[in-house]
């Protein structure tokens, strides 16, 4: 019976559920698959891309742990491709690889001024404050006044993570550093501004419900922005999920805080529709001082036109939330328009001919770009896995399949890397760390420290 050795590059859960699909899928061979992540821990943008107050959403590290508990998979970990391990190797050693590598980096935003001091991107502030071992301990929270620009998921939990008091986050799994940096912000007002209208954002109705439970946060609308058009009446009408929203924007209307009359808050969280960004304003210093836009009106059929109103807000930072993008690895196909990985239904393509590349496909966000919510990324895998079971006859032929061969490779270059048993060591670690202060766990942030907790050095 023939054997097939995979290579899935990337822990988050695209790269988890390829690999749990290919091993419960019906096919007539054997599979063993190596997991390999660049980060010494697993679970990707699960335990790096979301809000340490959003419980809810990390209870899918709990299924994507039963995957990599059930012992069928291997994992190295604090691995990174294209140095400790590249493209040549997985050849010689493996007969597929899936790229699972999603995309963290922020989209740009192409307005003047969105270089200045003061101005960042949401996906650097999501990293910080969610512990991510490669960027700096250090953000500077010096603003009294920001602007978060997105009407996603993403600018929400920017908003509520900068409005939010430090202790309420205390229960939470919280960074030690990143705790001390948001109890001294001076913050007093979040600003969030989105192009079009009430009925067009792209938030959940659970994460915009959250904001209006925030422990000593008015909620700021606008009257102005909720005399809704025609296509903005039907869709509140036709689609559940914005009648929902629709209705907690229209219940904080009703609050004193409406229209800055009346709020008795420390802090004011604003939401601005109907706002096209122009111009990060700044200082003499080059530091930004404001935030200009164009008033936009709905054109009848979901989208916007300017209106010629010009806007400002004085505001000292600006975080961009406007998506996030993919970037390119060494010796794989890269869209550089679009962040992705150039493929057909996840196998990988050549970028100048669309010819196929033999052995090699992608799933997850670095095979669609960033849309889409866990559901997308299991059908996505799936997708991908049944043409690399069809595809038997144009795997890779490798020299060396053996399981020993990458453990001796990645020890022949000094590479520390991490496994499972490891993790299962760094994770009672953290939880240790957070149960005398009742707090989920606190996160070991330096990439040296996790290292050496998980492999007991």
């Amino acid at each position: 019976m023939t054997k097939l050795r995979l290579a899935i590059v990337g822990a988050g859960p695209a790269g988890i559920y390829a690999a749990d699909i290919l091993l419960k899928a019906e096919r007539k061979f054997d599979v063993s698959i190596d997991l390999f992540e660049q980060l010494p821990a697993p679970y990707g943008l699960v335990r790096y891309g979301v809000a340490p107050d959003h419980p809810r959403i990390k209870g899918i590290i709990t299924a994507l742990r039963e995957v990599l508990d059930r012992g069928d998979i291997r994992i190295f970990g604090n691995v990174r491709f294209g140095e400790d391990v590249t493209l040549e190797d997985l050849k010689r050693h493996y007969h597929a690889v899936i790229f699972a590598t999603g995309a963290i980096r922020d989209t740009n935003l192409a307005i003047p001024g969105i270089e200045a001091e003061g101005s960042y991107g949401a996906a650097d502030f999501v990293s910080w404050f969610d512990g991510h071992p490669d960027v700096p301990r250090e953000w500077p929270l010096e603003a009294e006044s920001v602007a978060v620009i997105g009407n996603g998921n993403v600018a929400l939990d920017v908003s509520r993570m900068l409005a939010k008091h430090a202790d309420d986050l205390l229960p939470t799994e919280v960074p030690d550093n990143v705790y001390r940096g948001l109890k001294a912000s001076p913050v007093t007002d979040v600003h969030v501004f989105g192009r079009r209208g009430p009925a067009q954002v792209k938030f959940t109705p659970l994460e915009l419900r959250e904001l209006g439970e925030l422990h000593d946060v008015d909620m700021v609308v606008y009257d102005e922005d909720f005399d809704y058009d025609d296509a903005s009446k039907a869709a509140i009408a036709s689609n559940k999920q914005v009648m929902v929203i629709d209705r907690v924007l229209q219940s904080w209307r009703k609050r004193d805080s409406v229209n800055n009359a009346g709020g008795t808050a420390s802090r004011r969280l604003h939401l601005h529709f109907y706002a096209k960004p122009l111009e990060v304003l700044t200082d003499d210093a080059g530091r930004v001082s404001g935030f200009r836009w164009e008033r936009t009106r709905p054109d009848g059929e979901g989208g916007v036109v300017g209106t010629g109103e010009i806007r400002e807000v004085a505001v000292q930072a600006i975080y961009r939330a406007v998506g996030y993008f993919g970037s390119p690895l060494p010796g794989v196909p890269f869209d550089k328009r679009h962040g992705v990985i150039p493929n057909h239904e996840g196998q990988v393509l050549r970028k100048d001919s669309n010819e196929r590349v033999p052995g090699v496909y992608a799933t997850g966000w670095i095979k669609r770009g960033p849309v889409g919510l866990i559901g997308h990324t299991k059908s996505d895998a799936m997708e991908t896995v049944r043409h690399i079971i069809n595809d038997q006859g144009s795997w890779w032929q490798p020299v060396d399949p053996s399981e020993e061969a990458i453990p001796e490779l990645l020890a022949s270059r000094g590479v520390r890397w991490t496994d499972l048993e490891g993790w299962h060591r760094l994770d009672q670690h953290e939880v240790a760390l957070g149960a005398p202060h009742e707090r989920a766990r606190v996160k070991v942030v330096p990439r040296d420290e996790m290292v050496a907790i998980s492999r007991g050095e």
